[in-house]
């Protein structure tokens, strides 16, 4: 394929354009209430084409190269469309997750200076509420006074038709928010020559135009962006993309359009693990799992009772990668860096530390520079990240004696008992393996007073399972039975959801803000 802009998003499809026109690159599906299935599928011509017409209304609208936009909504394929519009006419769109409310979201579209929207439906009641003069494009909305997108679809192609503006693999692509679990989140900009690293991934993996690549991950987050749909149309892999992530059809989903890879994220694995058994659940075409935090102590299980190969990764949208692919290295960890790449364990004075011994993951390039990294209008928390020329992920870990790394926990989030550290996937192992858990995740807290300092309780926050009747003192046995007296939960919170992110990380602040003890949906250990 040829193309003078190999790494500009626009360029790459419209080279495929050239090529393989009527080809359907992807198809997107939602479930519908009826639990049906709705597909719309996107061809080259189709990418191509909207891109065109949505570009044409950006610059009727005035925006111009450099300017930014957001874009709120879940995974539809307007949302693809309108990045290859972003590319045709050099705009930087900023994902914002839709489910986002109020203070933090005005924060995300001040901070980012977004001079419009495209807004769902069910998203904007949020946005209307706001303050501001920006202009709105909707999706899926009922009649208004806003633009619609599906109108803008319908409009005749520009002739001719525009250039693409974006020429400079450097320009800036996209902003993506952090998930600020510790304050207001921070902007990563991110250019096209980043967004196209994922053009070298199906080869590390081993994939093909035979595959089928599949994501229920949002589109407002790295991960679905550019691991999956970077892929995707990178390297002109099928692709299928779900409305939104969904554990209990997750596996139909790809009997029926025979999707042979996807990738998973830590707080999804053990609500997928905490489904009921079925007959048929390695009966699946799915033949790899990239994995982002298997536990150790489901890893061979997992890939038993679904019949899959894992592919363990370790990452972050601001960079640092490491890889363990299947049968490589050691269950449990994340892998090593990839040649490109240095890895090292630093302590609190940024020095490397013993193989075994626990510190914080960091890595820079290989020739001994710091990956480039910017966070946007933030020169201090730019600065903090890269200090001392290494990339500090903010994740505890250590190596073993081979260099392999194993992920312990997030920088100030380790639950420390009685002196012992707990290993919070065991816990969540024996719950989920429990009829009556539908979802679980184990936090710390410190509840009691007395508490030595830095020491902490096992809380466990529980779904039940629909049409069970919850026994707390049931599950403490069943987790008597099954752990350590040290493991055993502190305190079981049953919550109707556990909070997550729009990568499905398990959101702990959430659940320690609600956890009240006195409270009766939560049980005490007795």
């Amino acid at each position: 394929m040829n193309t003078e802009n190999p790494v500009i998003l626009a360029g790459l499809i419209r080279a495929w354009y050239e090529q393989e026109p009527e080809r359907d690159i992807l198809t997107f599906v939602e479930i519908d209430r009826d639990r049906g299935y709705r597909e719309t599928t996107r061809s080259y011509r189709q990418l191509w084409e909207n891109g065109q017409r949505l570009a044409t209304w950006l610059q009727d609208r005035g925006m111009k190269k450099g300017d930014t936009f957001a874009i709120i909504m879940q995974n539809h394929p307007e949302f693809v469309d309108l990045m290859v519009a972003s590319s045709i006419l050099g705009t930087v769109f900023v994902p914002i997750d839709p489910r986002t409310r109020g203070r933090k979201l005005q924060y995300q579209l001040d901070f980012a200076e977004c001079k419009g929207a495209f807004v769902a439906g069910y998203a904007l009641d949020e946005f209307r509420a706001l303050p501001g003069n920006r202009w709105i494009c909707t999706v899926e909305a009922e009649a208004g006074d806003e633009a619609r997108i599906e109108e803008i679809m319908l409009a005749p192609l520009p002739a001719p038709q525009l250039p693409i503006e974006s020429t400079d693999p450097n320009d800036p692509m996209q902003i993506l928010y952090t998930s600020g679990t510790t304050g207001d989140p921070k902007a990563i900009l991110t250019s096209h020559g980043r967004y196209a690293v994922s053009a070298t991934l199906p080869a590390v993996f081993g994939l093909d135009d035979s595959d089928c690549i599949y994501t229920g991950l949002s589109l407002t987050h790295a991960n679905a962006q550019v691991v999956s749909l970077g892929m995707i149309l990178h390297a002109g892999i099928r692709g299928v993309i779900s409305r939104k992530f969904t554990k209990s059809r997750l596996w139909d989903i790809t009997r029926r359009y025979g999707c042979t890879f996807f990738n998973l994220l830590g707080g999804m694995t053990t609500a997928i693990y905490a489904e009921p058994l079925r007959d048929d659940d390695a009966d699946n075409p799915v033949r790899l799992i990239l994995s982002a935090g298997m536990p150790a102590a489901i890893w061979a299980d997992f890939a038993k009772r679904f019949g899959v190969e894992l592919f363990e990764f370790y990452g972050a949208a601001e960079g640092g990668l490491t890889f363990n692919p299947t049968g490589v290295g050691p269950v449990g960890s994340c892998g090593k860096a990839p040649p490109s790449l240095q890895l090292a364990i630093l302590d609190e004075n940024g020095e490397p530390v013993a193989p075994g011994v626990s510190g914080e993951i960091c890595f820079r390039n290989a020739d001994g520079s710091c990956p480039e990294l910017t966070y946007l209008k933030n020169r201090e928390a730019t600065a903090e990240k890269t200090k001392g020329g290494w990339l500090h992920m903010g994740d505890v870990g250590h190596v073993d004696d081979q260099g392999w790394l194993f992920f312990e926990y997030r920088m100030g989030g380790g639950i420390r008992k009685n002196g012992d550290f707990i290993n919070t996937a065991y816990v969540e192992k024996a719950l989920s393996e429990n009829p009556g858990v539908d979802d679980v995740f184990v936090y710390g807290a410190a509840v009691a007073e007395g508490l030595a300092p830095g020491e902490k309780q096992v809380v466990a926050a529980v779904v039940p399972s629909a049409g069970e009747s919850f026994d707390a003192r049931a599950l403490f046995r069943h987790c008597r039975e099954k752990l350590d007296a040290n493991s055993v939960p502190d305190f079981i919170q049953v919550v109707s959801r556990i909070p997550k992110t729009a990568s499905e990380k398990p959101q702990e602040r959430f659940l320690l803000e609600a956890l009240d003890t006195g409270a009766d949906n939560v049980f005490a250990q007795e």
